[in-house]
């Protein structure tokens, strides 16, 4: 079994997703598991804020440090070997490879950011990993945690049943059809490709590999 932590705010935005479909069933079969740590539960001072006004100026509001550390030691307690990542827009771009590589992991701790990021004392206290999702900026880091749980759990044996697990096996490709052969929409035909139909597999996988690429 594979642990996900999840350090966040605001785990209610993605535990619907987490808990739905093929990773839901990956959770009931205890292939995967997914813990959350809110930094609101381990905020210190007189009025217990989690976020505060940036040195230097800028604007809106960073998460201070503490809470968000003492959120990621309750989650690393006890355990070694911890895979520690923090999303950043500087990151390594996250990929299929990353995905594969992690799957292998016991315990995998996500910093997940909000407002206009995580003190950066966080990522260099833990040591953790900058990993980026994309060449863009999110309103927090609970999508990017989800997008990286999910690509890593389809490579946990056992999440994907055989027909999934057959499919990742082939080549793959953006455009995908099925019935029926032939769509008529507002008075126009629109056909499957005749190659697709063929059951020709070899034709097959090079019209997925040179037709799209």
């Amino acid at each position: 079994m594979i642990h996900f932590h999840i350090v966040t705010l605001f785990p209610d935005s993605i535990e619907a997703y987490l808990s739905s479909s093929i990773l839901g069933r990956a959770r009931e079969k205890k292939l995967i598991k997914i813990s959350y740590y809110d930094p609101k539960k381990f905020t210190v001072g007189k009025h217990r804020r989690v976020d505060q006004r940036p040195y230097g100026g800028g604007p809106g509001m960073i998460l201070e440090p503490t809470a968000v550390l003492k959120a990621a030691d309750k989650a690393l307690k006890g355990k070694r070997g911890v895979e520690k990542l923090f999303f950043a827009t500087d990151g390594k771009l996250f990929d299929e490879a990353d995905a594969k590589k992690l799957s292998k992991k016991k315990d995998i701790l996500f910093i997940s950011g909000r407002y206009e990021g995580v003190d950066a004392r966080v990522q260099k206290i833990l040591k953790a990993k900058k990993v980026s999702v994309g060449p863009y900026v999110l309103t927090g880091g609970e999508l990017p945690a989800a997008t990286l749980i999910d690509a890593i759990s389809r490579f946990v044996p056992g999440v994907l049943g055989k027909a999934e697990s057959l499919e990742r096996s082939r080549v793959s490709s953006p455009e995908v059809y099925t019935r029926p052969d032939v769509l008529t929409w507002k008075g126009r035909k629109y056909k499957v490709p005749e190659v697709l139909k063929s059951g020709h597999h070899a034709k097959i996988d090079a019209w997925k590999q040179s037709s799209h690429e």
